[in-house]
C-alpha cells in the first residue's frame, strides 16, 4: 500500500508542477518549468527528475533508473537554465535523487532531502472559526515579513516575487486553497497551502508556517486540522506533505498522526 500511496503523491506533484507553470519543457528524465513573471523565485523557474512514468529498471555504466544519464543532469540543468542566476533541480524519486546526488555535488550544488509524509491517524475536528479561507491580500504582509526575515539581503522586487508567486499555484490543482488562523485583533498567525484533487483523492498541505510573534499558541495546530478536514470532506484518502528530513517540523507533525512513507531531493546551486 504505502508504494501504491507514493505513485499517487509523485504523479500529483508532477502534475502541479506541470499546471503551475507558465511554460513547459521536456527534458531528458523530465521537464523544466519557467515563469517570467517570477523570475525570482527558484520554484517556479526549475528542473524535475520525474520518473512517475518510468516502467524503466536500474542500469549499468552511467545510466540510472529507467533511461535516465544520472551523470549529465548538471548539463541537463545547465542547459534548461543557463539564463538565470540560480539553478534548482528537484527529484521526486528516492532512488534517482541519490543517484543524482554525486554528479550534481560534484558540480557545485548544496542538497536536501524532503520526507514525504503521509496522514494516517484520525482526522481532529478543528474549533469553528479556528482557522477559514483567505485570500492574497490577507497573506502579504505576514508572507512579506517572513521572507524578510529568512532573506535579510535579497532586494524588494526578490521579496515582491517571492509573495506574488503564490497567485500562481491556484493553476496548480483542480481546488487550491490559502488557509489563515487569526489572532484576536484580526492578524494572520499561520498559515498554510492546501490542494486538492478530489478525482483522485489526492491532497497536499504546502509551506504551513506560524509568524514568529505568535508560535506556541495553537495557530499551526488550527491550520493543520481545517486542512485535513477540509481535505476528508472532498474525499481524500491520500493526505500528504513535505517535511525537511533533517529539521524539526518532521516530528511535530509525526505528533499529529503523519508517517514518513518516502523522500524526495532538493539541490541547488547559485
Amino acid at each position: 500500500m504505502p508504494d501504491s500511496e507514493l505513485q499517487r503523491i509523485m504523479s500529483f506533484q508532477s502534475a502541479f508542477a506541470r499546471r503551475q507553470a507558465a511554460r513547459v519543457v521536456d527534458v531528458p528524465g523530465g521537464f523544466a518549468v519557467y515563469d517570467d513573471a517570477f523570475a525570482h523565485s527558484r520554484g517556479n523557474n526549475q528542473v524535475f527528475i520525474d520518473l512517475t512514468a518510468d516502467e524503466g529498471t536500474a542500469g549499468g555504466g552511467a545510466a540510472g533508473v529507467g533511461t535516465v544519464d544520472f551523470d549529465a543532469v548538471p548539463d541537463i540543468a545547465e542547459e534548461a537554465l543557463g539564463h538565470l542566476p540560480h539553478r534548482l533541480v528537484t527529484v521526486f524519486d528516492d532512488e534517482a535523487g541519490r543517484a543524482c546526488a554525486d554528479p550534481l555535488i560534484r558540480a557545485g550544488y548544496s542538497h536536501s532531502s524532503f520526507l514525504v509524509m503521509l496522514h494516517a491517524g484520525p482526522v481532529p475536528v478543528p474549533d469553528q472559526g479556528a482557522a477559514q479561507e483567505v485570500d492574497l491580500d490577507a497573506l502579504r504582509v505576514p508572507l512579506a515579513r517572513r521572507w524578510r526575515s529568512l532573506l535579510p539581503d535579497v532586494g524588494e522586487e526578490v521579496i515582491h516575487h517571492l509573495v506574488e508567486r503564490r497567485e500562481a499555484r491556484h493553476r496548480g490543482a483542480d481546488v487550491v486553497q490559502f488557509l489563515g488562523a487569526r489572532t484576536e485583533d484580526g492578524e494572520i498567525a499561520s498559515w498554510a497551502d492546501l490542494y486538492l484533487d478530489p478525482a483522485t483523492g489526492t491532497a497536499q498541505i504546502e509551506d504551513l508556517i506560524t509568524s514568529e510573534a505568535h508560535l506556541r499558541r495553537g495557530h499551526a495546530d488550527a491550520v493543520l486540522s481545517t486542512a485535513l478536514r477540509r481535505a476528508v470532506d472532498k474525499g481524500c484518502t491520500t493526505r500528504f506533505l513535505t517535511a525537511d528530513a533533517d529539521d524539526w517540523p518532521r516530528r511535530w507533525y509525526e505528533h499529529r498522526g503523519f508517517t514518513a512513507i518516502g523522500r524526495s531531493h532538493c539541490f541547488q546551486r547559485g
